[in-house]
């Protein structure tokens, strides 16, 4: 069965002011893009407002066809809600929907569909209020919902749910090949910041604190960029997030790596980044939110999966890439487990092979 909306809209609505809604986290905030910037084809005169907490707005804020970026003050609220201040919290959702409805949003289109997202959708007091049917609307979230896009078959990538909403409204044009923008100074800088010599392959070991479970090994990364240097000739640069440990990972494999990787430029963010990325001529990692930020700059990806769901968490399909993964029996499986076996039995020359079959296709980037 080809994935897909089974209740299609017979045309898009009118809609002069919408309202995109996906809060977080950065991954699926990264894996929505490409359908928003459908949406906005659909729309070219609208104006698009976007909804999300703070780790992903400054990406957003990037993107030239995103006319307004909305951020939902997610610590705030939390800090006064755990500290049982109730009248902060209150001050602040007020706030928020104040805000939204200020607006006067025509469309709200919910790509996050659980209560939270619902309640802030029917907040804005938008007349038309477009998400999912359940499953994928989830905690009660259809019910604030004004359209549900039923959607078939229950599992799927999340980016073909997230475009098969946008088809719910009537709209069929295909999503861009590359729908992450990155901003012309950002990536003279992060050219600059690369250095001299041919492009390197991207290495990200690291991962949230809480899925560390979905980690290749230190050794399979160094032994990677040993064989993609003496074998290929490319070298490698170790990218990480902000957390400490992740910095020391980063830095456990440049060291295991015997010269063949290095430490790749500080980031600051997110655009910073994607600046990198899109030089590289190839990436690596497990389940994370960078890797959709590199496919999303057309840069082609070798994804490393454990106990992650290979269907819905599929990397860009218009991005080349292939995906590592051997079945041990009890994957895929939401909550990972210390062993991580499934990650374990990743080999070095399974990992090269698939990054030689993309190497050999990706010609200009040198």
């Amino acid at each position: 069965m080809i994935a897909g909306c089974t209740n299609p809209l017979p045309h898009p609505p009118e809609a002069e002011r919408i309202l995109v809604i996906r809060l977080g986290a950065v991954g699926d905030v990264v894996r929505t893009l490409p359908a928003v910037a459908t949406l906005r084809g659909a729309y070219p005169y609208a104006q698009l407002s976007w909804l999300v907490e703070p780790p992903s707005a400054s990406l957003l804020r990037t993107q030239p066809w995103i006319d307004e970026v909305i951020v939902f003050p997610r610590p705030e609220i939390s800090a006064a809600l755990s500290r049982l201040r109730l009248a902060g919290l209150c001050r602040g959702l007020r706030q928020v929907a104040g805000g939204l409805r200020a607006r006067r949003f025509d469309l709200v289109v919910d790509f996050h569909a659980i209560l939270k997202s619902g309640l802030l959708a029917r907040a804005s007091g938008a007349p038309e209020r477009v998400s999912y049917a359940r499953p994928f609307a989830r905690e009660g979230a259809e019910r604030f919902a004004t359209h549900h896009a039923e959607l078939a078959p229950r599992r799927m990538s999340r980016f073909a749910r997230n475009q098969s909403l946008v088809r719910f409204l009537g709209v069929e044009d295909p999503p861009p090949p590359h729908p992450l923008v990155v901003e012309e100074g950002v990536r003279q800088r992060a050219h600059a910041a690369l250095g001299e010599g041919p492009a390197p392959v991207a290495l990200h070991p690291g991962t949230s604190d809480a899925t560390a479970h979905k980690r290749w090994t230190r050794d399979g990364y160094a032994a990677l960029a040993r064989e993609l240097l003496e074998g290929e000739g490319i070298p490698s640069v170790v990218t990480c997030g902000p957390a400490r440990d992740d910095r020391a990972f980063a830095q456990a494999v440049v060291d295991a790596s015997g010269g063949a990787a290095r430490l790749a430029p500080e980031t600051r963010g997110l655009p910073e980044l994607a600046g990198l990325l899109s030089h590289c001529r190839l990436y690596v990692s497990g389940d994370t939110g960078p890797l959709h930020v590199a496919s999303l700059v057309g840069t082609p990806v070798v994804q490393l999966l454990g106990p992650t769901d290979p269907v819905e968490n599929a990397p860009y399909p218009e991005t080349p890439s292939r995906t590592v993964r051997f079945d041990v029996g009890c994957n895929p499986c939401r909550r990972g487990c210390a062993a991580a076996t499934c990650m374990g039995v990743i080999a070095p020359g399974d990992v090269a092979a698939a990054a030689r079959s993309l190497l050999a296709g990706a010609g200009g980037r040198c």
